[in-house]
């Protein structure tokens, strides 16, 4: 153990008065979020699984269908990758959806859970386990959304069922070809509109950008900030360049680059406080953004009232700190990933499920998603804010699933009903989770009535008593198991930032040669993973242990070298 650990763990050995209250404090939980190009996307994942799932159930297999289900939830993955990078994950996503449903199908096969005994033990102690390696390998590759959820929920639903032996290969083999039909669908629209990621990417990065102008004083100028570097920087990473990119590649390319670079350019302006005579930019930013976000343009033109710096990387840097800039860019700073949250929600996730079995609570492992679903978040007040969101959004939901069963609709309709509810779900999933779990509560249970019918009353009960039973049990993991690493992340983080504003100060003293753009680089992805380390421990019941002040001063000295910087180019 280092110096700088034993020193947090001795500030950590009184639970400050109120921390509790503090980190369990659901303020946030009902906020919406702007996405661009969510009905699409929603719409895509609809078409993933009526395209595998309707055709089973008219061939009298809805069993089989539920599988193919399972398999299509790929199209989920990937949502802001450019689509060469989406074609590589979506398909390393595909193979690990079928193997999780493989996997439980087989597992189901061979221990024979229904019986309970042993072999439920072995199913739940199995199910705690993919949950904790799914959590731990999405937090490596950075696989945002659902991610851990969505492979867990394969494998329970998978080793939840009924299957013999000679099951499993179709079972599989249906999961397979759910997740062949979403990899295609996902990679569709580069026919269409081969740029449209990067637009995206572009359009959020001109938002926040304006947002940043809009704001006022310290309190709104700090996050706005944070989340305008954020996205000026994935933009970039979308496009495949580094800040700043200067000589567009491609006529395709062009206009987003040329404001990716304005943007930039605006970016690192801003720490000298509002531009003087240009009240109206954050309004023309704005709608610079819709025209990138408008699918029915294939060319988005410039606003005249904008002008994109056009720069030429000519003399400016070698394409040896280009490249080691875009590296940098790409990979960040690698810090370390932490074990804790993915313990959290393996043992979230075997405690749920095993007191669900304690209890003889039909569909058991709904309790043990309900609390991975709340523990998948970066500390313990997101873990509050989800367990409102879920408890809110399952209670809403219950009733809709409750309405839709009471017709006992057949099959076909009800697969159709399952195809309406994914739409609906990738629509609000991500403006706001709780909207989203609205429609994913009727949706799992459909799934689960379409797999092996029963009585609705049934259902929506055992639905019912299973999430709260997750939903209280991954609270109390979330406050019992203790996340000392997010303060040392905050202090690695300060120690990189300040390395990295070192760097720039020394680049700026040699008036020999002009910066290079590893520099900046090195310097804004610092800046951002100050920020968010910072965020997360103050999400945890303990304090970091670091004055409030130096994060905000380090980020303030940050972006004044930056402004800095740029001008010396």
């Amino acid at each position: 153990m280092t110096a700088a650990e034993r020193r947090l763990r001795r500030r950590w050995q009184r639970r400050p008065v109120g921390a509790v209250s503090r980190v369990l404090s659901p303020h946030g939980a009902l906020a919406l979020h702007r996405v661009d190009g969510a009905l699409l996307f929603a719409a895509r994942a609809a078409l993933a699984t009526a395209s595998v799932a309707l055709p089973a159930v008219l061939a009298g297999r809805p069993d089989l269908a539920v599988y193919a289900m399972l398999g299509s939830f790929t199209t989920t993955f990937g949502r802001n990758l450019p689509y060469p990078r989406r074609a590589r994950v979506l398909a390393v996503v595909a193979v690990a959806m079928t193997a999780c449903v493989g996997c439980g199908s087989a597992l189901a096969a061979a221990a024979r859970p229904w019986e309970y005994g042993a072999g439920a033990a072995v199913v739940v102690t199995a199910t705690a386990v993919v949950a904790g390696l799914a959590k731990y390998a999405c937090d490596v590759t950075r696989l945002g959304g659902l991610g851990a959820v969505l492979l867990l929920f394969s494998f329970a639903v998978a080793a939840s069922g009924r299957p013999a032996p000679s099951d499993v290969l179709a079972q599989t083999a249906m999961a397979a070809a759910g997740a062949a039909v979403a990899w295609a669908l996902a990679l569709l629209g580069r026919f269409a509109h081969p740029d449209r990621p990067q637009r995206l990417a572009v359009a959020s990065a001109l938002r926040e950008l304006a947002d940043l102008l809009d704001a006022t004083g310290d309190d709104g100028t700090r996050p706005s900030r944070y989340r305008a570097t954020a996205a000026v920087l994935r933009a970039y990473h979308c496009l495949g360049l580094a800040p700043p990119a200067g000589t567009p590649r491609g006529d395709r390319e062009m206009t987003c680059v040329r404001l990716a670079d304005l943007s930039w350019s605006l970016l690192v302006g801003s720490a000298r406080g509002p531009a003087d005579g240009e009240p109206a930019l954050p309004g023309r930013l704005r709608r610079q953004a819709g025209l990138l976000a408008d699918r029915r343009r294939g060319d988005p033109p410039l606003l005249p009232e904008l002008t994109p710096p056009v720069t030429t990387t000519a003399g400016a840097a070698s394409p040896w700190s280009d490249e080691r800039a875009w590296e940098l860019l790409r990979g960040g700073p690698h810090p370390r990933v932490p074990v804790v949250p993915a313990l959290r929600i393996a043992l979230g996730t075997g405690v749920a499920g095993g007191l669900a079995l304690l209890f003889g609570l039909g569909h058991g492992y709904w309790a043990a998603i309900s609390a991975a679903a709340v523990l998948h978040s970066v500390n313990v007040r997101t873990t509050a804010q989800r367990a409102v969101q879920r408890t809110l959004g399952t209670g809403v939901g219950l009733l809709i699933a409750l309405g839709v069963l009471a017709t006992q609709p057949a099959p076909t309709a009800l697969t159709l009903v399952i195809v309406a509810l994914e739409f609906l779900l990738e629509y609000v999933v991500v403006r706001n989770y709780g909207l989203g779990v609205v429609f994913l509560t009727p949706l799992a249970l459909l799934l689960s009535d379409l797999a092996t019918p029963s009585a609705a009353g049934v259902l929506v009960l055992d639905r019912g008593l299973a999430s709260i039973l997750g939903i209280v049990v991954g609270l109390a993991c979330a406050l019992l198991v203790v996340h000392d690493r997010a303060a040392l992340r905050v202090e690695r983080a300060l120690e990189a930032c300040t390395e990295a504003l070192q760097l720039a100060e020394r680049a700026l003293a040699d008036r020999s040669a002009p910066p290079h753009p590893v520099v900046q680089v090195r310097l804004a992805v610092a800046v951002v993973e100050l920020r968010e380390a910072d965020d997360a421990a103050a999400g945890e019941l303990w304090p970091a242990g670091i004055d409030p002040a130096t994060p905000a001063t380090t980020e303030q000295r940050a972006y004044a070298l930056l402004e800095r910087l740029q001008h010396a180019r």
